[in-house]
């Protein structure tokens, strides 16, 4: 009776990592969900915004903002996290701006600059061509075919008739849900779940 007792206690705590996760990723993907009724208006252009929680005003946003804010109605403050991280291993990152030290205005905004801190911070998972290796709340990264980066996140809203969930993201027409996935070449698939 007692080892039938350990086995339970031993298989409950076992599964209950794999419960958690899906339930953050359901949590992320409810909040990229809930983006998609606010009407964002796309700008690419440099904000001096408060540190830290600091965001763009409200009206603007790019794909970058579509992660940010959702993390952000979790209670994860993106912006601090990539600084305090880039600031301790400021080599790690991207050296594609010419920067010397980071800059708490535009350094979360950057598609390469997430891209590290989820790789560092996160999971990287393998880039496959199958839809359902794609879950809700996972975050996807592409270029584009101009060569601009992209970001965005998998929803927990499937594609009739298939295994595919749609995207939220922002390339242009506001925060929106759309059956993007395959749609650009994917230069990662993260998943963050602090």
């Amino acid at each position: 009776m007692l080892f039938r007792q350990f086995l339970i206690i031993f298989f409950l705590s076992a599964v209950q990592p794999i419960i958690a996760q899906s339930d953050y990723g359901n949590r992320v993907a409810n909040a990229a969900v809930e983006l998609t009724k606010d009407q964002v208006i796309y700008n690419g252009a440099y904000f001096s915004i408060p540190y830290p929680n600091g965001d763009v005003p409200e009206p603007y946003g790019v794909c970058t903002d579509v992660v940010i804010r959702t993390y952000r109605i979790l209670g994860i403050d993106l912006q601090q996290k990539v600084h305090l991280d880039m600031k301790a291993n400021f080599k790690s990152y991207p050296q594609l701006w010419g920067l010397n030290r980071t800059d708490t205005n535009i350094d979360h905004r950057r598609v390469p600059n997430l891209r590290t801190f989820f790789s560092r911070k996160g999971t990287s998972i393998t880039v496959t061509q199958d839809e359902k290796n794609y879950q809700p709340g996972d975050i996807v990264s592409w270029v584009l075919s101009s060569g601009l980066t992209h970001i965005g996140v998998v929803s927990n809203k499937k594609v009739p008739h298939t295994n595919r969930y749609y995207i939220v993201h922002n390339i242009g027409a506001g925060q929106v849900l759309e059956d993007c996935l395959f749609s650009f070449k994917i230069t990662g698939h993260y998943r963050y779940e602090p």
